[in-house]
């Protein structure tokens, strides 16, 4: 819990008002208004909540100024060096690493979660073949609150535990589908020999009529995708879930809510909004024209996969996701590919002109995570309920924390009203 070790005073029309300082264990120091209406009769604005502490977390930690992401305390590149998706996955439902005997214990109940049940099959047909995969996602998840009703009791621990492990497990299983159906191809059903990474793999990529083999180098790229899209503190569609879920809802409507918000390209459409601006460059001898658009305040052009809202410096996932770049670039040899060309050169720019390198605008995950997806085969159309599936685990650790918090209760922004005062109802004959 934070600690309390000043206050703040508030003059308003004469009268003075302590504000309680709240002391996390790092980051800036909070003021709390929770009393500040009930007192001196006014709210405070700040839309987007860019100033506002909605909630008290131990889950993760970003500083923007330094550059620095932490996962319950570990920083995110010594992760993704030593660690793995799931092993990361038990950190941020639990707050601790596991032992060995624990993480084999969570890897194998993970494992034998994967499948659906075959009733849900029948959704995917109800949508139309055209359908974006975020829609259908959308859907399905939330409809699992009518098939598993023996984890929707969010006051039962237990029941969070189960709920927690089949969105985990079922969530690359679902979008796998939800690509499967969008090419018209068989859907793959989950394999037990396979991990966490090579199994979505082998469930997008495989077809009833040859075998299919996960490459390792890929697997491993994918992987670290779901690692660092794990948790990101309190974004839009982390807020999101923790919002529908303080009214009471299943953990199932949540998630499908997080999916929901998570959908827009200012989120986790950006590498697709990243990829889409690749192809709208089209060719390397095309960027100088690009790059002048860029630089120019009154261009519309933008360009996407750079820079980031949060981070002021360099984006630490970004670091980690290059290096996969590279690796998967080099293991498929893609290079002729002129969309990479256009990524590779546009890369090189950013991190060596003065005008990007003054504005810190460098390149993010979002813009690396694209390139591989992107090599690796998947459409646009799938980077979203990629980043989706990487997410759940992070909207369930959310979840299960606000859940857990004695303080909580049912979210209620206020606003600031600047509409008509009351007035009188005029007859439609008079009017």
């Amino acid at each position: 819990m934070a600690e309390t070790k000043r206050t703040a005073t508030l003059t308003l029309d004469g009268k003075t008002y302590d504000l309680p300082v709240l002391s996390p264990s790092v980051g800036p120091d909070v003021l709390d208004i929770r009393k500040l209406y009930a007192q001196a009769d006014v709210f405070t604005f700040d839309p987007g909540f860019t100033s506002t502490a909605a909630c008290e977390s131990e889950i993760t930690y970003i500083d923007g100024d330094k550059g620095e992401l932490l996962y319950r305390g570990y920083p995110i590149e010594e992760l993704a060096e030593k660690s793995h998706y799931l092993e990361v996955c038990y950190l941020l439902l639990n707050g601790e690493l596991p032992t060995e005997k624990q993480m084999t214990d969570f890897e194998y109940r993970i494992t034998r979660h994967t499948m659906l049940h075959e009733q849900i099959h029948m959704f995917f047909r109800g949508f139309r073949r055209d359908s974006h995969p975020m829609a259908t996602m959308v859907g399905v998840v939330g409809a699992m609150s009518a098939f598993y009703h023996d984890s929707l009791d969010i006051n039962d621990p237990w029941q969070r535990e189960v709920a927690a492990m089949r969105m985990i497990a079922k969530l690359p299983t679902i979008a796998a589908m939800a690509y499967k159906y969008s090419i018209g191809q068989p859907f793959v059903y989950p394999r037990n020999d396979l991990d966490y990474a090579a199994n979505f793999l082998h469930m997008c990529f495989s077809v009833p009529a040859e075998p299919y083999v996960v490459k390792p180098e890929l697997a491993k790229a994918m992987d670290r995708i779901m690692m660092l899209h794990a948790d990101h503190e309190q974004n839009a569609s982390t807020s999101t879930v923790r919002l529908a879920g303080s009214s009471g809802a299943n953990p199932f409507a949540c998630v499908a809510a997080g999916i929901a918000c998570l959908w827009g390209p200012a989120h986790g459409g950006a590498n697709q909004a990243c990829l889409e601006m690749l192809r709208e460059i089209g060719s390397v001898d095309r960027i100088p024209e690009y790059i002048r658009r860029a630089k120019d305040k009154n261009d519309p052009f933008r360009l996407m996969g750079f820079g980031h809202r949060v981070y002021k410096n360099f984006d630490p996932r970004a670091k980690v996701m290059k290096e996969s770049a590279d690796e998967v670039l080099d293991l498929l040899g893609v290079h002729d590919n002129p969309i990479l060309q256009v990524a590779k050169e546009l890369e090189r720019i950013a991190l060596e002109d003065e005008y990007f390198v003054s504005k810190k605008l460098y390149p993010n995950v979002d813009f690396y995570s694209g390139i591989i997806l992107e090599a690796m085969g998947f459409p646009t159309a799938m980077f979203t309920p990629i980043f989706a599936l990487s997410r759940t685990v992070g909207w369930i650790s959310q979840w299960k924390e606000m859940l857990g918090d004695p303080t909580g209760k049912i979210g209620r922004p206020r606003q600031l009203y600047t509409g008509k005062v009351q007035r009188e109802y005029v007859p439609v004959p008079k009017r």
